[in-house]
């Protein structure tokens, strides 16, 4: 009870879940929808894009901190539930990979049916690419979840207010600078570990079967 009343891990959890839902769905909206023009469309400097995409998983996210904490305050996101889901929405390359490997195994005989049909880019994309990409969409949803689930330092910089804590910063308000109360941040981290695990264990066919068809494709 004590990680729940003076811990607000009643208030971390909601707050985790508002995070999560719109996190998790941008990252798929965006992510899938690169994925569609980098495997379906040939363009310019096609290849050097998807390398950017690989050099910027390189740069430490630290050496950015600065430039992007200014971004975050100019647009006056800072100190709300916006900032880290705008920071987290950002797809990383992995996301983009695994769906691009599941769209290579999309026939592009399905495209030319359709734009035949006289089916625009957009409406291939969501009534024909997106409801095949569903296993990807699972693989995707399990990895970026338990990334944003179990983040910190974001949320902790970016809300410090006490009413906007998540459940990692939560268990964070009983360690201090002379002591800290290890038997309730035990009691603490077994409430956060439970839903992360029920949630592994009833989808983790769907993190290998991606994984292993991503691969083969």
């Amino acid at each position: 009870m004590t990680a729940f009343t003076k811990g607000l891990m009643l208030q971390g959890f909601a707050n985790t879940a508002f995070i999560l839902l719109f996190s998790i769905t941008g990252t798929i909206v965006i992510g899938s929808m690169a994925a569609y023009a980098i495997d379906r469309f040939e363009f310019r400097f096609k290849k050097t894009t998807v390398a950017l995409f690989l050099l910027a998983t390189l740069v430490p996210g630290v050496t950015t901190q600065v430039a992007t904490f200014q971004v975050v305050h100019s647009l006056g996101l800072y100190n709300t539930r916006w900032a880290a889901i705008a920071l987290f929405m950002g797809t990383d390359i992995v996301s983009i990979y695994i769906f691009i490997q599941f769209m290579r195994g999309i026939p592009k005989e399905l495209d030319e049916a359709a734009t035949l049909d006289g089916a625009n880019h957009f409406t291939i994309y969501r009534r024909i690419i997106l409801p095949l990409l569903k296993p990807a969409i699972a693989t995707v949803v399990i990895i970026k979840g338990i990334g944003v689930y179990n983040e910190f330092y974001t949320p902790f910089l970016y809300m410090p207010a006490r009413n906007l804590g998540v459940i990692s910063t939560s268990l964070f308000r009983f360690r201090g600078p002379f002591s800290s109360q290890w038997e309730v941040i035990a009691a603490g981290v077994i409430i956060v570990i439970i839903p992360t695990l029920v949630i592994f264990l009833f989808l983790q066919r769907y993190i290998y079967n991606g994984f292993t068809s991503g691969a083969t494709k």
